[in-house]
């Protein structure tokens, strides 16, 4: 035989050598294969180099559809080992998948495309789902863009998903499906309201109430919000006293965002403005019946018609009751009368007064107590500055410190009295504008200054009794019991210095002194001995001597006293 026709050992082993590495290149790869027999649960498949294997028909199973394979098919399947212990090829169609999904899923992620898969299975946090032999996780918050109570109807089925996150060393991908809703609900959503214009009128559905406004669909996949403050002319406390959720409600489009495409709509736009000439139909001082809709610490608002409403402020909601909370006074859908105030249709505001309707306590009160109409009232509080008397249930007067005595200081006057006191007092002014009273206790009784017989003037002399001794000098009354008091200073207690002695007086004393200075307004009295003395003196020399007659002031003196004397 031939050396070609029979080659030699080394020949021989190089080609076993050559096709065992052959075999190993094998494994770990991709390939494609026949089906060469269908057996029970698993197909045969010839890989080539006379080598078969076995796969499971689930793997050849995807979620959703029937295994659709027969004898003669090409499959692609992943060669784990060339040859097992059976001499056959250990083969797996699901790896063989999951690599070309890999390769192309990385492919479809770098390039930002949607991807096709089918949810198959509910796990923890979400579901699983398969990527024509990738699987991913879908999270349950990006199943869709509301939560969903029953992904049944979702499952098996082929769409569309984007891949958030890829790992391949870990095997891990996460889906949304989610994103594509809303990609496609902005794309819609843009189309729709390149249609629509600022002013158009539509019918819509309302989908959803908040506190502020309500959401309401123009379109499938594109609404707008309703303002509660664009719902009624009218004050709306919450969006739910107007409209109930699938509500079918005509609005009109007040604003479109060219960025944002957010739609603002309204419903009071479409009827006419009632602020339009409001103030020549609501004019100054003129009075209006109203319905209390709102209380505030500030005040209360009062509507007048549909959509106009004024505000009635806490001043000037009462005459007399001060610094009490406006829902003392009204409450909610009371009706009311109210005066205009003042009217600003530009800011659309309406001021009201609610106290301006009733009788002015303090008008009435100058009507029926003049000044100089002596009344009584309690003592209600003492303050730094005076008493303030009861007059009403609701009224204080008040009497201020140099209108409690003639003669004493307010301060010292004071402490006289004391809460719940009844007392008398004299009407001295009522100021109705800036709402005040004043009263006088002191001016009940006469001036004692009036009771000084003759009167008190300066130069005048007057007769005065001891009331107190000092250091500094005596303090006296004026004419005696009922009159006013004034002090006559040590220098002032005599013309020679040897008598200006206060102990040398005695309580109870009378005294004579001459009235040097007199302020009626302050009633302030200047007195002194010593100026009646020095005034007397002069008189007697003028009438019973002069330089020239050679008499001593003593004999002009002594007869200047008996003179007195015979006079008395």
């Amino acid at each position: 035989m031939s050396e070609t026709m029979n080659p030699s050992r080394d020949a021989f082993a190089e080609m076993l050598e050559a096709s065992l590495v052959n075999r190993q290149d094998f494994e770990d790869t991709v390939v494609k294969g026949i089906v060469t027999a269908i057996e029970k649960d698993v197909a045969v498949i010839d890989v080539g180099l006379k080598t078969e294997g076995r796969v499971p028909l689930k793997e050849f199973s995807q979620p959703g559809k029937d295994v659709a394979l027969k004898v003669g098919d090409t499959v692609e399947v992943y060669v784990d080992r060339v040859e097992n212990a059976l001499g056959e090829a250990v083969i797996s169609r699901d790896k063989a998948r999951r690599e070309e999904a890999w390769e192309r899923l990385e492919q479809q992620y770098n390039d930002e495309e949607r991807v096709e898969g089918v949810i198959f299975n509910r796990v923890k946090g979400g579901f699983t789902v398969d990527l024509g032999g990738a699987v991913a996780f879908l999270p349950g918050s990006q199943v869709d863009i509301r939560p969903v109570r029953d992904a049944g109807p979702l499952m098996n089925m082929t769409q569309p998903f984007k891949i958030l996150k890829m790992d391949r060393r870990r095997g891990n991908i996460v889906v949304s499906r989610r994103s594509i809703l809303e990609e496609d609900r902005a794309e819609h959503r843009q189309e729709v309201v390149q249609q629509l214009n600022e002013g158009d009128e539509r019918e819509g559905i309302v989908k959803n109430i908040t506190d502020y406004g309500a959401f309401v669909e123009l379109a499938p996949g594109v609404d707008g919000l309703l303002h509660v403050t664009d719902m009624s002319w009218s004050r709306v406390n919450h969006p739910s006293e107007v409209l109930g959720v699938n509500d079918t409600v005509r609005v009109k489009i007040i604003k479109i965002n060219p960025e944002t495409h957010r739609i603002s709509l309204g419903m009071k736009q479409l009827t006419p403005d009632p602020w339009e000439g409001v103030a020549a139909k609501y004019p100054i001082s003129a009075k209006f019946s109203g319905k209390v809709t709102n209380i505030t610490d500030y005040g209360a608002f009062v509507e007048l018609e549909d959509g106009i409403e004024g505000l009635v402020h806490v001043s000037e909601m009462s005459w007399v009751k001060k610094n009490v909370h406006p829902g003392k006074i009204v409450s909610t859908s009371q009706e009311v009368e109210v005066m205009i105030l003042e009217v600003d249709e530009h800011k659309r505001r309406i001021s009201l007064g609610l106290k301006q309707c009733a009788d002015n306590p303090w008008e009435r009160f100058a009507e029926e107590h003049p000044e100089g109409s002596v009344i009584e009232g309690e003592v209600k509080n003492i303050t730094e500055f005076g008493l303030f008397v009861g007059l009403t249930e609701e009224m204080d007067g008040m009497v201020h410190l140099s209108d409690l005595d003639w003669d004493r200081s307010g301060e010292e006057a004071i402490k006289d009295y004391k809460k719940g006191d009844l007392v008398t007092a004299k009407v001295l002014d009522v100021d109705a504008d800036k709402e005040r009273i004043s009263l006088g206790i002191k001016q009940v009784g006469a001036d004692p200054i009036d009771n000084v017989e003759g009167g008190i003037r300066r130069g005048a002399d007057v007769t005065c009794t001891v009331t107190a001794i000092e250091t500094g000098g005596i303090e006296v009354q004026v004419g005696g019991e009922g009159g006013p008091k004034a002090f006559i200073r040590k220098s002032d207690l005599s013309k020679d210095r040897g008598e200006q002695r206060p102990d040398r007086f005695a309580v109870g004393d009378k005294v004579d002194a001459r009235v040097t200075a007199f302020d009626k307004t302050s009633r302030r009295i200047s007195l002194s001995i010593k100026a009646r003395e020095v005034a007397e003196e002069k008189d007697a020399v003028q009438q019973y001597g002069s330089a020239d007659a050679g008499a001593s002031l003593g004999d002009i003196l002594g007869a200047a006293l008996k003179q007195n004397e015979k006079k008395n």
